[in-house]
């Protein structure tokens, strides 16, 4: 690692990954546990010889190797780490003074230290003690998709197979030829095309799987499956402490979907927008993203319920989630996974849901048009989707442009507002939360970002995103250290 790369870690600070430990003489069991919560969640990098501000203060030189020999010894037995691992760790200089970095991969295993397991929470360590969570941690570290789990005892009159001639002229009509390899396809065929029907290559069973079950599972074969299978879909504006309107459901995927599009168009409103001279729903743009992505990437396995909840200011979904990772995601930082593959694939057929990756943007996109907010996407074992709503905004018209600037239609609109947009600052487009920031630097250029996402009331990942982003747009710049520098402001950005 060069020393490039760590002045940009020790600057950035503590994340879900990175981790600083001062280390005297020797090494506390602090620094196991991390090891070990590292191992249970994504992997990671400690320094050691560092404060928790960045400052580096090194460790002693003389003792160092020993330090590595115990830290070997420590991490290889068994009474301490079970089950045990081998990590190398490296002695490097930085800035004239030693530190001793070891990086922890991601184990397929669950570990525990002194018999306690530790997992990984943004830039903390914490104890796992209920069996629920441990068990999501057992959920995440299988190499296996649920959804391709083999029942063989499953028939095919336990699935509705009524419903596949309409979802064969859904996918039809989802094609821009009007034709679609399903409509010349027996029902059997059909079922296999779409990987409902499979084998178990471990075991060589042979039948219908989970994803199949979840599809087109009558709702008492998918409750004897999946007891615990709900999606709950809440009114909360008035009646904020219980709910105004509320629908439990329990049947299959694509009434599901169905049911809870009905919802969002029974308690949300519509505003009128035009893209391109064309009319689009907004409500019907967002509600169909937040819905596919709740159904279609939960973890089934879970007795985590799905949520699909409205409010007076927000509207979100909830999910059981299989994360490969953990925080804010951003369209620049989006790496999509599909959790569900055969699921996703099935609701791509029929209109469901688009391209892997589609929605952060679409929601990103339409989301400031109808309520003048960002989204905000939080991955984790329960993955949320939030989307701000604007009280007011009922009856409210907006026109889309080509490149997202709106305007009233003075023919059909009087009184319209504009959609949000970013404000352009010089030459540089800026969002309200970037605005925020800014504002806050101003106010005091040594604040820190904790304290910035304090006063934001955000993550303070999501804070260290936006502002990577404000300096890779030349409107920030850090002069000194992490601990005692501050932020300077490209003055050529307009005061607000």
């Amino acid at each position: 690692m060069d020393i490039s790369a760590l002045k940009e870690i020790f600057s950035v600070g503590e994340t879900i990954a990175v981790e600083f430990k001062r280390c005297g003489n020797r090494i506390e069991n602090d620094t196991y546990e991390t090891v070990c919560s590292f191992l249970n969640r994504f992997g990671g990098d400690i320094f050691m010889g560092v404060l928790d501000d960045g400052t580096v203060e090194g460790v002693n030189p003389k003792v160092a190797p020993e330090l590595v020999k115990n830290f070997i010894k420590c991490i290889s037995n068994q009474q301490l780490f079970t089950p045990t691992i081998y990590l190398v760790p490296e002695i490097l200089e930085y800035d004239g003074r030693t530190i001793i970095h070891v990086h922890v991969p991601m184990s397929a295993e669950v570990h525990s230290y002194k018999k306690v397991i530790y997992d990984r929470v943004d830039d903390a360590d914490v104890r796992v003690i209920s069996t629920d969570q441990i068990a999501q941690m057992y959920i995440r570290k299988q190499d296996i998709f649920t959804e391709r789990r083999i029942y063989p005892y499953v028939e095919k009159e336990d699935l509705r197979l009524d419903m596949l001639s309409r979802l064969r002229v859904m996918a039809r009509n989802n094609t821009m030829t009007g034709t679609h390899p399903w409509t010349d396809l027996t029902d059997d065929e059909l079922l296999r095309s779409a990987n409902l029907y499979g084998t178990d290559r471990m075991t060589g069973q042979k039948g219908f799987n989970m994803a199949a079950v979840l599809l087109l599972g009558k709702d008492d074969v998918i409750m004897d499956i999946l007891p615990a299978y709900v999606t709950d879909a809440i009114l909360r504006v008035r009646d904020v402490d219980r709910y105004d309107d509320r629908e439990i459901i329990k049947t299959n995927l694509i009434d599901s979907y169905e049911r809870l599009m009905e919802f969002g168009r029974k308690h949300l409103p519509d505003k009128f927008f035009l893209e391109n001279d064309q009319r689009k729903s907004l409500r019907e743009i967002i509600t169909r993203e937040m819905i596919a992505n709740v159904l279609i990437h939960r973890e089934f396995t879970s007795s985590y319920p799905a949520k699909f909840i409205i409010e007076r200011d927000r509207m979100y979904v909830e999910n059981a989630s299989r994360s490969v990772s953990n925080g804010i995601i951003t369209p620049d930082n989006l790496e999509p996974n599909p959790k569900n593959p055969i699921i996703a694939s099935f609701f791509r057929n029929i209109g469901y849901a688009d391209q892997l990756g589609s929605g952060v943007r679409n929601l990103f996109k339409y989301s400031m048009y109808y309520s003048g907010k960002e989204p905000e996407f939080k991955e984790g074992d329960i993955f949320r989707i939030i989307v701000p709503l604007d009280a007011e905004m009922d009856g409210e018209t907006t026109q889309g442009g080509g490149q997202g600037n709106t305007q009233a239609n003075n023919d059909t609109t009087q009184g319209a507002t504009q959609a949000p947009q970013d404000t352009t600052q010089g030459d540089v487009e800026l969002s309200a939360i970037e605005i925020g920031i800014i504002d806050q630097m101003r106010i005091n250029p040594s604040v820190s970002q904790s304290k910035i996402a304090e006063n934001l009331d955000c993550k303070v990942d999501q804070i260290k995103y936006y502002v990577k982003r404000l300096k890779d747009k030349g409107v920030l710049s850090r002069e000194g250290s992490q601990q005692k520098g501050h932020w300077v402001v490209n003055p050529d950005i307009e005061d607000q």
